[in-house]
C-alpha cells in the first residue's frame, strides 16, 4: 500500500529491474551487469539476453515489460541495448507507462519519472533513428559502388567457366536439372 506524504499518497516504490542484451552469444555482458548492480538493482533482478536488437522478438524483454508492476524501473545501462529504433522504444515505453512503471537509461542518464526524462528518451530515439538510417543509406551506396567495381556478391560458383557451358549444352539438349546434377 503506498504510504502518505504530507497528506497525498506516494507513488509506490517498486523494485528495480534490470536489462542487459548483447547481439551475439561472444560477447561479454560484464560491463552492462555491473553498470546495473551499481545502479542499485539486485543480481535477482537483471534479466540478460543474447540476441541481436533487430530480432523480431526478444523473450527476455518481454518477460521483463510484462511482470513489471506500477512502481517498477526498468533499468538499462543504455538506450540502444532497449530498442534499436524510435518506433521500438516509443512502443516500450508505452508498455512500460501503461504497467505503471518507469524507464531509466544509466549510459544517457534519462529517468522517465521526470518531465525532462521523457524529452531527452524522444530527442534521443529521433537521433538514434535518423543514424541508422544514414547507416542503412551509406550501406546501400556502398553496395552499388562494389557492384559497379564488379565485385560480386553471394556464394562463390562451384562450376568453372568449362563446366558451366557443359552443363548448358546438356540442357539444351533437353536434359533436367536433376539429370544433370
Amino acid at each position: 500500500m503506498p504510504q502518505k506524504i504530507r497528506g497525498k499518497l506516494a507513488p509506490p516504490q517498486g523494485r528495480l529491474i534490470g536489462y542487459a542484451r548483447v547481439s551475439t552469444i561472444e560477447q561479454n555482458l560484464d560491463m552492462q551487469v555491473r553498470a546495473l548492480e551499481a545502479a542499485g538493482v539486485r543480481p535477482a533482478d537483471i534479466r540478460v539476453e543474447k540476441l541481436s536488437a533487430s530480432s523480431k522478438r526478444r523473450p527476455v524483454l518481454e518477460w521483463a515489460l510484462d511482470n513489471l508492476r506500477p512502481g517498477d524501473t526498468l533499468v538499462v545501462w543504455k538506450l540502444d541495448r532497449f530498442a534499436r529504433s524510435m518506433q521500438d522504444l516509443l512502443k516500450g515505453l508505452r508498455i512500460i507507462d501503461a504497467s505503471g512503471a518507469g524507464f531509466r537509461s544509466l549510459t544517457e542518464m534519462i529517468d522517465t519519472k521526470t518531465p525532462a526524462g521523457m524529452l531527452m528518451v524522444h530527442v534521443l530515439g529521433a537521433l538514434a533513428q535518423f543514424e541508422r538510417d544514414l547507416v542503412v543509406q551509406r550501406t546501400k551506396a556502398g553496395v552499388i559502388a562494389a557492384k559497379a567495381r564488379g565485385v560480386r556478391f553471394g556464394q562463390p560458383m562451384k562450376l568453372d567457366a568449362k563446366q558451366l557451358a557443359q552443363c548448358r549444352r546438356w540442357r539444351k539438349e533437353g536434359m533436367s536439372y536433376r539429370e544433370i546434377q
